[in-house]
């Protein structure tokens, strides 16, 4: 993010504040810090040293907080995030280079051609050399061009992102696209940019989509205002979501003093970048519409270096500019710094498994074939997930955003433990070499205890006992 920061701006100030502006994201949440305070007795850093709930975003939809921190939203639990960001950003980095070497190619060509009309010739003027041989000399240069070799590169690496993480191909391919009918004469290097991420990419798509169980009509639909709630203004939403920072991207595109504060060859850049807010706006691109953010990121990403200039120039100037720059920089970070800081601080603790299902999972790792297939309970934590063993079905919430249909095999596993008429052929229908029965099975439906009875009991570790099915 430095980087690209850097390369795009030529500015060290604004380059240093870009991968601030993201990691730290949030909005106007910091101000729910002044209720909490008022509703404690024991003051400001009491508060702060037991933070009870995030500053970015709150599980009530209704409460409009839905923007969340990069960091505490993305990175850490959705972890396919934290190698795709790098990976589409070193594409961007590698667009913008390739662009501007041949910009600056052509100009140092231009001026070395003009020199030369100027100059006094005493050669002889040389017979032309044979067309043919010439085009595929110039093709051939083209080829190892290093702005062609940078776009070789990029479309390497986006041709990685298929299984690394879709939605980040998705905005880096659609991105890209409308940056080549921009550069429509720079045709060729966009040409192998596709042409590279195409051959690498397509084996992916059709490897993670052959005999798939996910339904495509859940991820693409209609949907206005990406996460906001009905009775809330999209408007007002974005405001409190993000910020100043959407007032400043806008300050920062119209500052002009003798020129523009955003040459036109960066504007031009991140016109197509804007793609990634309006769209994800208006369609949604996975069953849940809060995934949207796999896209909607990509924006904020793009925008950082612009309103990170705008702050660096206002840093340059006198102390009333500094100290605005510095308040600005303040609202735009707190929020998320408040969540980071609780995660740094190890506020908050959740637990996933106890210490005796971590002993039964352990236990199953040593005495169950690796390639068991194991009813459990289908919730997010159950033991079984440590045990590397085949799972015939995990939590229903997960399985929805993916676009998987997983009614029908809920239901049967309810079934199956309630002991219905139906259940041993039902156990051989999903080929279940093993069941589990512990608290969390019979926290969520009921269990037919003399039904399991009939199998014989392999292992028990506490109240957690696992049945074998199959002869």
């Amino acid at each position: 993010l430095h980087r690209f920061g850097l390369r795009l701006l030529r500015n060290r100030t604004a380059a240093i504040l870009v991968p601030v502006l993201v990691i730290l994201n949030g909005g106007l949440g910091w101000a729910m810090l002044f209720g909490d305070v008022n509703k404690s007795d024991a003051g400001v850093f009491h508060v702060l040293m037991n933070i009870q709930h995030s500053y970015t975003i709150l599980p009530d939809v209704t409460q409009g907080w839905r923007w969340g921190n990069a960091v505490t939203s993305l990175l850490v639990p959705q972890r396919g995030f934290l190698l795709g960001i790098p990976l589409a950003v070193i594409v961007f980095t590698q667009w913008w280079d390739a662009t501007q070497e041949k910009r600056e190619e052509q100009s140092g060509k231009g001026k070395e051609l003009s020199a030369k009309r100027k100059a006094p010739s005493l050669k002889r003027k040389q017979p032309p050399e044979d067309v043919q041989s010439t085009d595929k000399t110039s093709l051939l240069f083209a080829l190892s061009s290093l702005p062609h070799r940078r776009m070789i590169a990029a479309g390497f690496i986006a041709g990685l992102l298929p299984l690394i993480h879709a939605h980040s191909f998705i905005a880096t391919m659609g991105v890209g696209g409308v940056l080549a009918l921009i550069n429509i004469k720079k045709w060729r290097e966009w040409l192998a940019f596709f042409v590279v991420a195409s051959v690498i990419a397509i084996p992916q798509l059709l490897w993670s989509t052959h005999g798939s169980a996910v339904s495509t009509q859940a991820f693409i639909g209609r949907h206005n205002g990406w996460d906001h709630p009905d009775s809330e203004y999209v408007i007002w939403f974005w405001f409190k979501n993000t910020g100043v920072f959407i007032p400043l991207l806008v300050a920062a595109l119209l500052w002009k003093t003798d020129k523009y504060l955003i040459p036109r060859r960066l504007l031009l850049f991140y016109l197509p970048f804007t793609l990634c807010f309006i769209v994800p706006n208006l369609i949604k691109f996975a069953p849940w519409i809060w995934d949207n953010i796999k896209i909607l990121f990509y924006w904020w990403i793009a925008s950082a270096p612009i309103v990170a200039l705008l702050l660096a120039r206002l840093w340059e100037g006198n102390i009333l500019h500094r100290t605005a720059a510095g308040a600005l920089l303040v609202v735009l970070t707190l929020a998320g710094g408040l969540d980071v800081f609780a995660l740094l601080t190890r506020q908050g603790e959740y637990q996933e498994f106890d210490r005796d299902g971590v002993a039964f999972a352990e236990t199953i790792k040593q005495q169950i074939p690796p390639r068991a297939m194991i009813l459990h309970a289908p919730i997010h934590n159950t033991p079984i997930f440590l045990t590397g063993r085949r799972s015939l079905m995990g939590y229903p919430g997960h399985i929805w955003t993916h676009g998987i249909d997983s009614g029908p095999r809920e239901a049967d596993i309810k079934r199956i433990y309630a002991g219905s008429p139906n259940a041993p052929a039902l156990l051989a229908k999903y080929g279940v070499d093993y069941v589990v029965v512990d608290p969390q099975e019979r926290s969520v439906m009921p269990v037919n205890d003399a039904f399991f009875s009939r199998y014989p009991e392999v292992t028990t570790v506490g109240e957690y006992h696992l049945y074998k099915v199959t002869p």
